[in-house]
């Protein structure tokens, strides 16, 4: 066992133009000691070299351009593991063509594909990440976020500060702009009368008082949130004793502005305190 004070270290991988510098920089801002582009198999060095208590806290990024040492990351991970240190793979991920329009917005050439399209780049990065996309303990879609999303994500999941209970992040969202895929739970609310079809109501969002009682007195809003809060407090312990410490509840509507937006806000007030650390995010509601 070595004599290194364990550390919590969040290896960050995943696909070009999906978000790795905007991740890497949300930890840094939560007091993660973090380097890009690090070898792999520097990681067990770095962990001595970083000695002490002063960097409790470690975040890498590790990408496909280490080429021929990628094999190596599953043994160096566990290797790091045994002599007691918390390693965390986070990956992230989004479809071929949001990544090809951000390239193309950018007007960056893919890495593994200089002389190529990015296309065939993406395909031969998707291959080289296989092994380490399996071993992730978390992969975020970064498809439809943007870099403020993306650094709120990333931050309740991972931020050092110590919680009894695992983190939640409760979020609302329109069924029109896509079910959110990093959810963990689901839940259509759009069995509920509209506020959207009341015109005094329709340009306001379910923050406003007015939505929000007219969402939430109703006794089949009463009788859903003592399930769904009942619900949470089933499964949280249970999901943290299979070391699951992180757990996205998304709450969805039409749009993303009146329903999901009045019940994720009375959720998060229900569950704050219950030593549970709770993420309010709401996805869709400056959208039109």
């Amino acid at each position: 066992m070595s004599t290194t004070p364990a550390k919590h270290i969040v290896v960050i991988t995943g696909m070009s133009g999906s978000g790795k510098s905007t991740a890497i920089r949300a930890l840094e801002d939560v007091g993660f000691f973090c380097i890009d582009n690090l070898p792999v198999l520097l990681l067990p060095k770095l962990t001595e070299l970083a000695g002490g208590g002063q960097f409790e806290h470690l975040a890498i990024v590790v990408d496909a351009r280490e080429g021929i040492f990628l094999h190596e990351a599953p043994r160096v991970l566990d290797e790091v593991r045994r002599v007691g240190h918390h390693v965390e793979v986070l990956f992230l991920d989004a479809s071929d063509d949001s990544l090809i329009r951000r390239f193309s917005e950018t007007r960056r050439r893919h890495p593994l594909a200089p002389q190529g399209s990015v296309a065939e780049g993406l395909q031969s990065e998707r291959l080289r990440l296989k092994d380490l996309r399996e071993l992730a303990d978390q992969v975020i879609d970064s498809s439809v976020l943007n870099v403020h999303d993306l650094k709120r994500m990333v931050q309740g999941r991972f931020n050092p500060e110590p919680a009894s209970g695992p983190a939640l992040s409760v979020m609302s969202f329109g069924f029109r702009h896509g079910v959110p895929p990093q959810a963990d739970l689901v839940l259509d609310v759009r069995f509920l009368p509209n506020p959207y079809f009341v015109p005094e109501l329709k340009g306001l969002t379910g923050k406003d008082p007015r939505v929000a009682s007219y969402v939430l007195d109703r006794e089949e809003t009463r009788q859903f949130m003592e399930k769904v809060v009942d619900l949470c407090r089933f499964l949280f312990p249970r999901y943290q004793k299979e070391g699951k410490a992180y757990l996205t509840v998304a709450l969805g509507c039409t749009g993303g502005k009146h329903r999901s937006v009045a019940i994720a806000e009375s959720l998060c007030e229900q569950l704050t305190g219950d030593q549970t650390r709770v993420q309010l995010w709401h996805r869709d509601v400056e959208k039109e």
